[in-house]
């Protein structure tokens, strides 16, 4: 390929992603060029919208567009599959998109919320039955199609009806998890409950040890209440397939 070709494309591409601010390749008939713009925004505007339904239903149509028409001009994708787009976007948000002041304060958790059910959808990993075992004195781990997120927005509750100005005083903890039915679930779960799930997920410890620790961290002493507890909470989230044995 020779390095003139090169140049066109690279003026072609750019052309494409910045009508504006690039000039087009010369000798291109401007009805073609037209047709390659619309499909190029099209398609990437159409699979945000598909991988971010809430942010879109509550983005106002010329906010929603400009912030797309900003993606495409700013950010460089690494990656060029196109189930990979929602992660670059959220790369365009967290490193080039900067403060706008019409963006809701809670743009780039929820972004985030909703990109974890798309990762987590597509993901190709899979969880067998472990079988039986004792969940206090087997070493667990947080299941690959689980996640263990915090967030100062209440990220799954957003939508249409109801966005937050400014972030609670509580934070919201949410496990994220695929069941073996290969659905995408959500629960919402107390700051505790995150911190046990975090001791666990290095699958350094049993669940006996992780809640001895926790009760440490909590300063109170590991009573029965706290064991009966903590084996009831244990096995919930073993047969939801978030823990596995390690």
């Amino acid at each position: 390929m020779s390095g003139e070709f090169r140049q066109i494309q690279r003026r072609f591409a750019a052309h494409l992603r910045n009508p504006d601010g690039a000039p087009a390749p010369a000798g291109i008939e401007p009805r073609r060029l037209a047709i390659y713009r619309e499909l190029i925004y099209n398609n990437v505007e159409s699979f945000l919208a598909n991988g971010f339904p809430v942010l879109r239903a509550i983005s106002p149509d010329d906010h929603w567009h400009g912030m797309v028409g900003d993606f495409l001009r700013v950010h460089r994708c690494e990656s060029p599959y196109f189930l990979d787009i929602g992660r670059e976007f959220l790369a365009y948000l967290d490193g080039e998109r900067g403060d706008v002041a019409a963006d809701p304060p809670f743009l780039r958790e929820l972004a985030h919320y909703e990109w974890v059910e798309l990762e987590l959808d597509i993901a190709s990993a899979e969880v067998a039955e472990p079988g039986e075992f004792d969940p206090l004195t087997t070493r667990l781990r947080l299941s690959p199609l689980a996640r263990n997120l915090v967030y100062r927005y209440p990220v799954h509750r957003i939508g249409p009806a109801y966005q937050p100005p400014s972030a609670p005083p509580t934070p919201t903890c949410l496990l994220v998890h695929r069941d073996r039915s290969d659905r995408v679930r959500f629960m919402e779960v107390n700051a505790p409950t995150a911190r046990l799930v975090e001791l666990l997920d290095g699958g350094e410890r049993s669940g006996g040890q992780a809640l001895a620790a926790l009760a440490a961290e909590l300063g109170e002493p590991p009573g029965a209440s706290l064991a009966t507890f903590g084996t009831t909470l244990l096995a919930d989230l073993v047969a939801r397939a978030i823990l596995l044995p390690a």
